[in-house]
């Protein structure tokens, strides 16, 4: 019976050690699904146009390609704003520091992975004691001995429920959070970066406009006063130039410094004080408007676009989570193990007869824990559907960015075309009475009204010009850059690299 009674014993424990393995290939929880990709084609209502209207003959045409090309800031054939990129992308503490973020988040990774090996350690101690003589209940003395102890122990959690695993999925998935918003960094950095450059360019232009344009009027003024002087006009007239030429003069600071402003913020993108970093020189006019655009389908776009992607590890980190919630109101089970010796004389520790070992299991479960377990899953459950919600409008808001940014491409070329078609009727009509003032037919004020005219159309065209270039690389951003295809983006974001 004795027998019969060990062997039963022995059946039940490896049966029960069978089902435990085989109930910790299981996981409670939801397994997490990506959101479907929208099934619209297009990003503005009744469809986004196929090219913008011609500027100097020049139109942007929009393709459906896979997206925006691997360094699409080359695309402006400008190797000093390629210098300012490269260069940003090396040495900008932001960038740095999300690819830090990043080398963390995946050794914590590591580190929670380890669960799943047993937990292996060991363990020696020496100490001199004395007994006590009321612990044995005699009246003898106590004795002072020594005692060495040298011992091993294992512990192996078995994840019945799948709690550690859920656990270790969430970090995985923080994992791809952060390589998103490390892809998001390098992605705004390089639009930041050419932005910069375009609105340096544009303000020293504007500036070189402006003076030209002070010029002018001063010689106006100065004619109005020989006018004033000879009695041939009033002096409210003299005044209204003036004013106008004050008015005029007053801008110039503002623009002087927006334009230091921009070079300050260039050299910090660049990971410089502005007191050890030298602006480059990059003309504006020097720089042609990109003919051919992507349009990344909106189906394509939530699956490179960084904000998005970092939206939807961060919906797989709230849905671990619910799974880790869940297995903690089921049991835990640990099994353990531990081996040494233990001797009260150094010399005989290692003898055979002063071993010592321990064998075990043990299991845990809350019985009554006034409703905190159920508590915590609800709020897990609640914390994943404001993830679904903020990753729904994540989304929203990046198809809404893209339409602003075609619209806007669309609306910058109609308004450069007119700029530019103003540059020309000013600048023939300079031509004409530029050729009237040689034959006597007009006089010198007539030239410097038509000149005046002719740089007020030039400042307008270069505003229109910007505008058209920062929209442009807007569209590139929108669209979630390049970093598919761009080696060096990938290699930031801890990826393989593009073969």
């Amino acid at each position: 019976m004795t027998a019969l009674f060990r062997l039963g014993g022995v059946a039940f424990l490896v049966s029960g050690a069978l089902i435990l393995l085989l109930l910790s290939g299981c996981a409670v929880g939801p397994d997490f699904v990506p959101p479907e990709a929208p099934s619209i084609n297009h990003y503005n209502r009744g469809g986004d146009p196929g090219q913008t209207a011609a500027v100097n003959g020049v139109s942007q045409r929009f393709d459906r390609n896979p997206g925006p090309s691997a360094e699409w800031w080359r695309l402006f054939q400008s190797r000093q704003l390629d210098s300012l990129v490269t260069r940003g992308l090396e040495e900008n503490p932001g960038l740095e520091a999300a690819q830090a973020s990043l080398r963390q988040s995946q050794e914590n990774l590591r580190a929670g992975s380890g669960i799943f090996y047993p937990q292996l350690g060991a363990t020696f101690t020496h100490t001199r004691e004395k007994s006590s003589s009321g612990v044995t209940g005699t009246s003898l003395p106590g004795n002072i001995f020594n005692l060495t102890t040298l011992s091993a122990s294992v512990n192996y959690t078995l994840d019945v429920f799948g709690g550690q695993r859920r656990a270790v999925e969430g970090l995985s998935a923080q994992v791809d959070q952060q390589r998103a918003l490390t892809l998001g960094t390098y992605m705004i950095l390089s639009g930041n970066i050419v932005n910069t450059a375009f609105a340096i360019a544009a303000y020293r232009a504007e500036l070189d406009e402006v003076e030209q344009l002070i010029a002018l009027e001063k010689d106006q003024a100065g004619i109005a006063d020989k006018q004033y002087q000879a009695g041939l006009t009033v002096y409210a007239s003299v005044l209204a130039l003036r004013n106008q030429l004050d008015a005029l003069e007053a801008t110039l600071p503002p623009i002087r410094q927006k334009l230091i402003q921009s070079e300050h913020l260039l050299a910090t993108l660049l990971g410089k004080t502005p007191a050890e970093w030298e602006p480059p020189t990059i003309m504006l006019y020097d720089i042609p408007i990109p003919d051919r655009l992507p349009l990344t389908l909106p189906s394509e776009l939530v699956r490179r676009r960084p904000d998005i992607l970092a939206a939807e590890a961060q919906m797989h980190q709230a849905s671990a989570a619910i799974g880790v919630a869940t297995a903690a109101m089921f049991p835990g089970f640990t099994l353990n193990s531990s081996y040494g010796r233990t001797s009260s004389v150094m010399n005989s520790l290692l003898d055979q007869k002063n071993s010592i070992w321990g064998l075990g299991a043990s299991v845990t479960a809350s019985l009554l824990d006034g409703g905190t377990l159920a508590s915590k899953r609800r709020a897990a459950i609640d914390a994943y559907k404001q993830s679904e919600a903020n990753y729904r409008q994540t989304v929203l808001a990046a198809f809404a960015q893209v339409a602003d940014v075609i619209r806007a491409l669309e609306h910058d070329a109609e308004l450069a075309q007119i700029e530019a078609q103003a540059i020309k009727d000013t600048r023939l009509s300079l031509d004409l009475v530029q050729a009237n003032y040689k034959t006597g037919l007009v006089n010198y004020l007539q030239v410097i009204l038509a000149d005046i005219q002719y740089h007020q159309a030039r400042l307008g065209y270069l505003q229109a010009r910007t505008q058209q270039l920062q929209d442009t690389t807007a569209l590139f951003i929108a669209l979630g850059g390049g970093w598919p295809d761009d080696a060096r983006a990938r290699k930031a974001a801890g990826l393989e690299p593009v073969k």
